[in-house]
């Protein structure tokens, strides 16, 4: 799409409707998305968008002439010709573009930030246009009501839930509305997609607590377009945490104005409930099941009865993963999360102290977007003097204080009560209080540590971690999804009020018996228990210390130190010496200076007698790799990724006969393997993605006899050696399209292999 094209457009504006213009730039940006898979996530999102807001764009363009409002049209035409230039650019991106595509993907993100806004303003001015129609409706209707109720309820007829039937028919049963919705906008139409247009059969919408998710499921059955498919055949339930089959059973007779009958057995309920959907004569019947908790899968199982239009929408803090869809609601964004606060720190107009905007910003910012939690503050705030306004803007901080508010907290603790059958999940959850705050946690810092700590092996500690997840304790962001374990790329998140919670319970105990200790240090200020009690023994198993100290020359001193892991650390010559005659299993560098560490240190050949696996991340100064590497005698596990400026492995990488598993990915500057590969018989996974500058692998990889996974994601310019051929072991090959391709010729030699054509990543993270 070019510049002319927009330029043509343009001027068609001034002849005709703006909605024409607004046709052909969607047409022209799809065009171009479609062409591109890198961002196409984002893509899709901007599409939806786009065409959302297409009805309300005609109805503006009809009205523009009456309300005289072209600056509206002017500005939304100068987003979506930006808009089309920026999709341009995009499309022209390159896969192995690591540097330009998460610029370009933040772009493409404010783009969609910007027409989301309009959009929202659109659809505000929509709906005053309809206004005065519902409202002059509705005043013709009330009659009409008055009349029929009393004539209905002479002939057996009865009104209920804004609709007639038979004393005992079917009606809608959601409750109304408690708040005006506030950024629901989105989420919304997106489930009402999902549920109306796609039909999807049973869907799990999940969020923390305090999430709004109640508010969502409420106006979704309340949507007009929600009604006219269901009608009245809306089954609200709310579950809760004690749940009990058959009182959910009586409670879906009573919402559909039916007898109970009497239920012999839970069988004999389900029985009874299938027969009472088959008997809704065919229509569309919703069951909305409300704050179903762990452990009440059964009974989903059991309501989950598989017929044509019978739909299921559950919400839940956890995802039930094994039921099919999920719908994962985000916190709000700051411009509806400001919208949230005013309307309940100021729900009316009066004279009580309003601050200014930072002070207000401040307040809000601290809420993190959670709708609990702003809601609890802006009533805490009402009519309140401007020097408890000062006092809540210093206050706001620190996210531990809103723990006090017994709303909120009862509201978060009940997430951690949940896992009070499932200990050691919940200890895992207990030591993410353990890391700073708005920090993205790498996934491999966490498993290394359970494994450690709990007692777990890597499989058992990447289950834990799955689980907080799916129970919404954590975000876990998959960058890329294999099931071989390896997690480097993925990174964890967390809610600081659910960080906040954890250190709480973890310092319920006094320090001398806490199985945790949090340490914030400045300087040489230390807590005054800290000082005291030099002489007293601590039971704790994992002790934080957050410092500005930047020497890491007393991990020496610790010496039962088995793991380390170093980030944006520079790492001194003399560090690796003193740390080499100890008990290190794991040594994991990221982001760190290591020039100086490798390029002037000599180790002597039993130098780390237990290291077993090393991982290099990110360490943009590692240009070679130290002769000592060669010598470690357990060495099993070697990880050395997206370090550019490595472009040589030497021929002694063959001296780690123990190695199990090599990975090199993103290490661009890497021009080729070397020849003594083939000693590598132990090897089992080999992983050379996003390697372009290697043309061909070696001949000697033919040799390499235990070899199951081999990853070759975009190394399309790679050449295959016959010698693959040889690989009888070799279970599974990753790679893109190209690749994937061209080793189709070796399914014959090689009887199980499998070729899996790799997937685009999403970039919906970087959001």
């Amino acid at each position: 799409m070019s510049s002319s094209f927009i330029q043509s457009t343009g001027s068609a504006s001034a002849g005709a409707g703006f909605n024409i213009l607004f046709e052909h730039i969607l047409n022209a940006i799809l065009n171009v998305s479609r062409k591109n898979t890198i961002f196409n996530s984002t893509f899709q999102r901007l599409e939806q968008t786009l065409r959302s807001m297409a009805p309300a764009i005609k109805k503006i363009d009809s009205y523009n002439r009456d309300f005289d409002r072209p600056e509206e049209i002017d500005g939304l035409k100068a987003i979506l010709q930006k808009g089309a230039e920026l999709v341009e650019k995009a499309a022209k991106i390159k896969r192995y573009d690591v540097m330009r595509k998460p610029m370009y993907s933040r772009k493409l993100l404010k783009l969609e930030d910007k027409l989301k806004r309009y959009n929202t303003t659109v659809l505000q001015l929509h709906q005053v246009a309809d206004g005065k129609e519902i409202l002059f409706e509705v005043k013709q209707l009330s009659n009409q009501v008055r009349q029929m109720s009393m004539g209905a309820a002479a002939a057996g007829y009865g009104y209920s839930g804004g609709s007639f039937g038979a004393v005992g028919g079917g009606f809608s049963s959601a409750p109304m509305l408690k708040v005006v919705p506030v950024g629901l906008e989105i989420p919304l139409r997106e489930l009402k997609k999902k549920m109306v247009n796609d039909e999807v059969p049973f869907l799990v919408l999940s969020a923390p607590g305090g999430c709004g998710k109640t508010t969502l499921a409420t106006a979704f059955c309340h949507d007009a377009e929600v009604k006219v498919r269901y009608e009245d055949n809306i089954i609200y339930i709310t579950v809760s945490k004690a749940a009990n089959l058959l009182t959910i059973a009586q409670n879906i007779f009573q919402r559909l104005g039916r007898r109970v009958p009497g239920f012999q057995s839970e069988e004999d309920a389900v029985n009874k409930l299938e027969c009472l959907i088959k008997d809704m004569d065919g229509k569309p019947t919703l069951l909305v099941l409300d704050d179903v908790w762990s452990g009440s899968e059964y009974i989903l199982e059991k309501l989950y009865f598989k017929m044509t239009n019978y739909q299921v929408l559950v919400t839940s803090r956890d995802e039930f993963k094994s039921f099919g869809s999920t719908y994962k609601l985000q916190t709000l964004s700051d411009t509806d999360a400001m919208e949230l606060f005013r309307q309940s720190a100021f729900p009316q107009e009066g004279n009580s102290y309003k601050p200014d905007q930072e002070v207000l910003e401040k307040i809000v910012k601290s809420c993190k977007g959670f709708p609990l939690l702003i809601s609890v503050v802006g009533k805490s705030l009402l009519r309140k003097p401007a020097v408890e306004w000062r006092k809540r803007a210093k206050e706001c901080s620190k996210t531990a204080s809103f723990l006090e508010n017994s709303e909120v907290l009862d509201c978060l603790q009940k997430s951690v009560d949940a896992l009070d059958n499932k200990q050691s999940i919940k200890e895992c959850y207990m030591d993410l209080g353990l890391f700073p705050e708005d920090r993205r946690i790498p996934a491999p810092a966490l498993i290394e540590m359970w494994v450690e700590l709990h007692g777990l092996d890597e499989d058992d500690a990447s289950y834990n971690l799955y689980e907080l997840s799916f129970r919404n304790l954590v975000d876990l962001v998959v960058i890329r999804s294999e099931d071989d374990g390896f997690h480097n790329e993925d990174f964890v998140t967390q809610h600081d009020l659910l960080r906040d919670l954890a250190i709480r319970q973890s310092n319920s105990a006094s320090f001398q018996i806490a199985e945790r200790l949090f340490v914030e240090i400045t300087g040489n200020i230390f807590p005054k228990w800290w000082t005291e009690s030099t002489e007293k023994v601590f039971k704790a198993k994992l002790l934080a210390i957050t410092t500005d100290v930047s020497d890491i020359h007393h991990v020496a001193s610790l010496p039962n130190l088995k793991r380390i892991r170093l980030e944006n650390t520079l790492i001194p010559p003399n560090f690796l010496p003193s740390i080499a005659s100890g008990t290190i299993q794991k040594l994991s560098l990221f982001m760190c200076s290591v020039g100086q560490a490798f390029s002037n240190v000599i180790l002597q050949p039993n130098s780390f007698p237990d290291l077993e696996g090393i991982d290099i991340d990110y360490c943009s100064d590692l240009m070679e790799l130290p002769v000592w590497f060669f010598n470690l005698a357990q060495l099993k596990n070697l990880s050395i990724t997206n370090c550019q400026s490595l472009s040589v492995l030497p021929e002694e990488l063959g001296n780690l006969v123990t190695l199990e598993v090599l990975r090199l990915g993103s290490c661009i500057e890497l021009s080729e393997l070397p020849e003594s590969i083939g000693n590598l018989v132990g090897l089992r996974i080999l992983d050379i993605s996003y390697c372009a500058s290697i043309k061909k692998l070696p001949e000697q990889v033919g040799e390499l006899c235990n070899l199951r996974k081999l990853y070759m994601i975009e190394c399309d310019r790679c050449e295959i050696p016959i010698s693959v051929a040889q690989l009888g072991n070799l279970e599974k090959v990753v790679g893109d399209e190209e690749t994937a391709n061209s080793w189709e010729i070796y399914k014959t030699d090689i009887p199980g292999l499998k070729i899996t054509k790799h997937k685009q990543v999403s970039l919906d993270w970087l959001h």
